[in-house]
Protein backbone atom coordinates (compact mmCIF):
# COMPACT_ATOMS: atom_id res chain seq x y z
CA UNK A 1 0.00 0.00 0.00
CA UNK A 2 1.67 3.10 -0.69
CA UNK A 3 1.44 6.31 0.90
CA UNK A 4 -0.56 8.00 -1.64
CA UNK A 5 -3.63 5.45 -1.06
CA UNK A 6 -3.14 5.69 2.50
CA UNK A 7 -4.06 9.42 3.01
CA UNK A 8 -6.57 8.54 0.41
CA UNK A 9 -8.42 5.96 2.90
CA UNK A 10 -11.16 7.55 4.81
CA UNK A 11 -9.55 6.76 8.17
CA UNK A 12 -10.79 4.85 11.28
CA UNK A 13 -11.69 7.30 14.32
CA UNK A 14 -10.47 6.25 18.08
CA UNK A 15 -14.53 5.87 18.54
CA UNK A 16 -14.17 2.71 16.63
CA UNK A 17 -10.58 1.40 18.32
CA UNK A 18 -12.46 1.83 21.41
CA UNK A 19 -15.06 -1.20 20.39
CA UNK A 20 -12.22 -3.68 18.82
CA UNK A 21 -12.72 -6.41 21.06
CA UNK A 22 -9.05 -7.73 19.92
CA UNK A 23 -7.24 -4.41 21.98
CA UNK A 24 -9.42 -4.61 24.46
CA UNK A 25 -7.37 -8.02 25.09
CA UNK A 26 -3.88 -6.76 24.71
CA UNK A 27 -2.02 -7.14 28.11
CA UNK A 28 -0.86 -4.25 29.54
CA UNK A 29 2.67 -3.90 30.52
CA UNK A 30 4.72 -0.90 32.15
CA UNK A 31 7.42 1.05 30.05
CA UNK A 32 10.19 -0.22 33.09
CA UNK A 33 8.98 -3.92 32.71
CA UNK A 34 9.49 -3.51 28.46
CA UNK A 35 12.77 -2.21 28.59
CA UNK A 36 14.35 -1.67 32.69
CA UNK A 37 17.38 0.64 33.43
CA UNK A 38 20.66 -1.54 31.87
CA UNK A 39 18.96 -3.07 29.06
CA UNK A 40 19.37 -1.30 25.67
CA UNK A 41 16.98 -0.12 23.40
CA UNK A 42 17.71 0.27 19.49
CA UNK A 43 15.17 2.05 17.74
CA UNK A 44 15.17 2.21 14.01
CA UNK A 45 12.82 4.97 12.60
CA UNK A 46 12.15 5.54 8.78
CA UNK A 47 11.17 8.72 8.72
CA UNK A 48 11.56 12.05 11.19
CA UNK A 49 8.51 11.61 13.47
CA UNK A 50 8.64 8.31 13.60
CA UNK A 51 10.07 7.81 17.01
CA UNK A 52 7.86 9.30 18.55
CA UNK A 53 4.67 8.51 16.83
CA UNK A 54 5.67 4.38 17.61
CA UNK A 55 7.52 5.19 20.87
CA UNK A 56 7.49 8.65 22.32
CA UNK A 57 6.19 8.01 25.58
CA UNK A 58 8.66 4.89 26.35
CA UNK A 59 11.73 7.47 25.31
CA UNK A 60 11.03 9.58 27.59
CA UNK A 61 11.77 7.67 30.75
CA UNK A 62 15.46 7.56 29.06
CA UNK A 63 15.95 11.07 30.48
CA UNK A 64 19.12 10.48 32.59
CA UNK A 65 19.76 7.06 30.70
CA UNK A 66 20.75 7.99 27.78
CA UNK A 67 23.39 5.64 27.35
CA UNK A 68 21.13 2.84 27.18
CA UNK A 69 19.40 4.20 23.99
CA UNK A 70 20.89 3.85 20.30
CA UNK A 71 18.58 5.64 17.89
CA UNK A 72 18.82 4.95 13.88
CA UNK A 73 17.21 7.87 11.43
CA UNK A 74 17.04 6.06 8.22
CA UNK A 75 16.09 8.81 6.08
CA UNK A 76 15.51 12.52 6.40
CA UNK A 77 11.86 12.38 5.72
CA UNK A 78 11.94 14.38 2.32
CA UNK A 79 9.70 12.43 0.63
CA UNK A 80 6.54 13.29 2.78
CA UNK A 81 5.07 16.44 0.68
CA UNK A 82 5.73 14.77 -3.23
CA UNK A 83 4.77 18.22 -5.75
CA UNK A 84 4.76 20.71 -3.15
CA UNK A 85 5.63 23.87 -4.12
CA UNK A 86 6.33 24.78 -0.04
CA UNK A 87 7.36 21.99 1.08
CA UNK A 88 10.39 20.62 -1.53
CA UNK A 89 12.45 17.92 -1.17
CA UNK A 90 15.15 20.21 -0.38
CA UNK A 91 13.49 21.84 2.59
CA UNK A 92 11.96 19.16 4.27
CA UNK A 93 15.90 17.40 3.89
CA UNK A 94 16.78 19.67 6.18
CA UNK A 95 13.57 20.95 8.37
CA UNK A 96 12.82 17.24 9.47
CA UNK A 97 15.76 16.42 11.51
CA UNK A 98 15.61 19.76 12.81
CA UNK A 99 11.58 18.84 13.82
CA UNK A 100 13.41 15.52 15.17
CA UNK A 101 15.96 17.03 17.13
CA UNK A 102 13.19 19.40 19.07
CA UNK A 103 11.05 16.66 19.52
CA UNK A 104 13.87 14.92 21.40
CA UNK A 105 14.63 17.50 23.74
CA UNK A 106 10.81 18.00 24.74
CA UNK A 107 10.95 14.17 25.70
CA UNK A 108 13.63 15.62 28.43
CA UNK A 109 16.75 13.59 26.55
CA UNK A 110 20.20 15.13 26.43
CA UNK A 111 20.90 14.90 22.95
CA UNK A 112 24.78 15.21 24.07
CA UNK A 113 24.82 11.75 25.93
CA UNK A 114 22.57 10.25 23.06
CA UNK A 115 23.92 7.75 20.39
CA UNK A 116 21.85 8.89 17.68
CA UNK A 117 23.25 8.13 13.37
CA UNK A 118 21.75 9.38 10.81
CA UNK A 119 21.48 6.83 7.78
CA UNK A 120 20.90 9.46 5.34
CA UNK A 121 18.73 7.04 2.93
CA UNK A 122 16.18 7.86 0.36
CA UNK A 123 12.54 8.42 1.81
CA UNK A 124 10.49 6.10 -0.20
CA UNK A 125 12.81 3.84 -1.10
CA UNK A 126 14.20 1.48 2.14
CA UNK A 127 13.68 -1.69 0.49
CA UNK A 128 16.38 -1.12 -2.27
CA UNK A 129 18.30 -0.23 1.27
CA UNK A 130 17.32 -3.24 3.13
CA UNK A 131 20.25 -5.17 2.62
CA UNK A 132 22.11 -2.02 4.11
CA UNK A 133 19.95 -1.98 6.97
CA UNK A 134 20.25 -5.58 7.86
CA UNK A 135 24.13 -4.76 7.62
CA UNK A 136 24.24 -2.11 9.70
CA UNK A 137 22.21 -3.35 12.61
CA UNK A 138 24.23 -6.43 12.50
CA UNK A 139 27.29 -4.31 13.25
CA UNK A 140 25.60 -2.58 16.20
CA UNK A 141 23.06 -5.09 17.16
CA UNK A 142 23.84 -7.27 20.82
CA UNK A 143 21.72 -10.66 22.16
CA UNK A 144 20.22 -8.69 25.07
CA UNK A 145 19.31 -4.91 23.49
CA UNK A 146 15.09 -4.28 22.68
CA UNK A 147 15.34 -4.27 19.10
CA UNK A 148 12.25 -1.41 18.08
CA UNK A 149 10.59 -0.46 14.45
CA UNK A 150 7.23 0.11 13.11
CA UNK A 151 5.36 -3.37 11.99
CA UNK A 152 6.26 -5.21 8.84
CA UNK A 153 3.02 -5.11 7.69
CA UNK A 154 2.26 -1.25 8.59
CA UNK A 155 1.08 -0.32 4.83
CA UNK A 156 3.92 1.96 4.17
CA UNK A 157 6.69 1.09 2.24
CA UNK A 158 9.25 2.31 4.42
CA UNK A 159 7.60 1.05 7.26
CA UNK A 160 7.30 -2.49 6.03
CA UNK A 161 11.19 -2.13 4.90
CA UNK A 162 12.53 -1.12 8.01
CA UNK A 163 10.13 -4.08 9.86
CA UNK A 164 11.59 -6.74 7.43
CA UNK A 165 15.27 -5.99 8.49
CA UNK A 166 14.67 -5.63 11.82
CA UNK A 167 13.16 -9.15 12.24
CA UNK A 168 15.87 -10.48 9.73
CA UNK A 169 18.67 -9.40 12.47
CA UNK A 170 16.73 -10.10 15.41
CA UNK A 171 16.24 -13.46 14.42
CA UNK A 172 20.13 -13.74 13.85
CA UNK A 173 21.35 -12.15 16.83
CA UNK A 174 18.47 -13.87 18.61
CA UNK A 175 17.11 -10.15 20.00
CA UNK A 176 13.84 -9.24 21.17
CA UNK A 177 11.68 -7.61 18.37
CA UNK A 178 9.02 -5.11 18.91
CA UNK A 179 6.74 -3.75 16.03
CA UNK A 180 4.86 -0.97 16.38
CA UNK A 181 2.15 -0.01 13.89
CA UNK A 182 1.82 3.08 13.31
CA UNK A 183 -0.24 3.79 9.45
CA UNK A 184 -2.48 0.68 10.48
CA UNK A 185 -4.40 3.09 12.95
CA UNK A 186 -5.65 4.54 9.81
CA UNK A 187 -6.84 1.76 7.82
CA UNK A 188 -7.13 -0.99 9.61
CA UNK A 189 -10.85 -2.15 10.58
CA UNK A 190 -10.63 -2.21 14.77
CA UNK A 191 -11.05 -6.49 14.78
CA UNK A 192 -8.49 -6.81 11.49
CA UNK A 193 -7.32 -9.94 11.41
CA UNK A 194 -4.28 -8.74 9.06
CA UNK A 195 -2.79 -7.59 12.59
CA UNK A 196 -0.68 -9.79 14.93
CA UNK A 197 -3.56 -10.04 17.85
CA UNK A 198 -1.81 -12.25 19.64
CA UNK A 199 1.63 -10.91 19.98
CA UNK A 200 -0.08 -7.33 20.89
CA UNK A 201 0.27 -5.57 24.26
CA UNK A 202 -0.09 -2.07 25.48
CA UNK A 203 2.58 -0.47 27.04
CA UNK A 204 1.27 1.94 29.92
CA UNK A 205 1.55 5.31 29.87
CA UNK A 206 1.21 7.98 32.98
CA UNK A 207 0.47 11.35 32.47
CA UNK A 208 3.81 12.98 32.42
CA UNK A 209 4.87 10.39 29.50
CA UNK A 210 1.86 11.09 27.64
CA UNK A 211 2.26 15.11 28.11
CA UNK A 212 6.36 15.00 26.77
CA UNK A 213 4.82 12.57 23.95
CA UNK A 214 2.08 15.30 22.69
CA UNK A 215 4.54 18.20 23.21
CA UNK A 216 7.66 16.32 20.94
CA UNK A 217 4.93 15.32 18.36
CA UNK A 218 3.76 18.91 18.01
CA UNK A 219 7.47 19.50 17.33
CA UNK A 220 6.40 17.99 14.07
CA UNK A 221 5.04 20.98 12.55
CA UNK A 222 5.74 19.75 8.94
CA UNK A 223 3.47 16.79 8.85
CA UNK A 224 0.54 18.61 11.16
CA UNK A 225 -0.26 22.04 8.81
CA UNK A 226 -2.06 22.16 6.34
CA UNK A 227 -0.21 22.77 2.78
CA UNK A 228 -2.48 24.64 1.15
CA UNK A 229 -5.66 23.05 -0.11
CA UNK A 230 -3.81 19.74 0.79
CA UNK A 231 -4.94 18.41 4.18
CA UNK A 232 -1.83 17.76 6.77
CA UNK A 233 0.22 14.51 6.41
CA UNK A 234 -0.86 13.25 9.63
CA UNK A 235 -4.74 13.25 10.09
CA UNK A 236 -6.46 14.42 13.27
CA UNK A 237 -8.06 11.14 13.93
CA UNK A 238 -4.28 9.53 13.35
CA UNK A 239 -2.85 11.60 15.87
CA UNK A 240 -5.24 10.50 18.34
CA UNK A 241 -5.13 6.96 17.93
CA UNK A 242 -1.35 7.22 18.65
CA UNK A 243 -2.14 9.63 21.40
CA UNK A 244 -3.56 8.08 23.92
CA UNK A 245 -2.48 6.71 27.44
CA UNK A 246 -0.48 3.59 26.00
CA UNK A 247 1.48 2.44 23.12
CA UNK A 248 0.20 -0.58 20.89
CA UNK A 249 3.18 -3.19 20.08
CA UNK A 250 3.53 -6.34 18.60
CA UNK A 251 5.89 -8.48 20.64
CA UNK A 252 8.14 -11.65 19.03
CA UNK A 253 11.60 -13.04 18.85
CA UNK A 254 12.31 -11.72 15.80
CA UNK A 255 10.96 -15.23 13.76
CA UNK A 256 9.45 -13.72 10.14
Amino acid sequence: MSQNLIQAAPGTPWSAWQQSAQLARATWLSPEQLCPPGRRLVLLAPHPDDEILMAGGLLAGFHGREQDLLLISATNGEGSHPGSAQWTERRLRHQRPLESRHALQLLGLDLNRLDWRRLNLKDGALAHDEAFLVTHLEQVLQPDDLLLTTWRGDGHCDHEAAGRACARVAQARRAQLVEVPVWAWHWASPDDPRLPWPQAQRVQLDDLRLARKRQALAAHASQLQADGERPPVLPEHLQTCLLQPFELIFVSRGAA
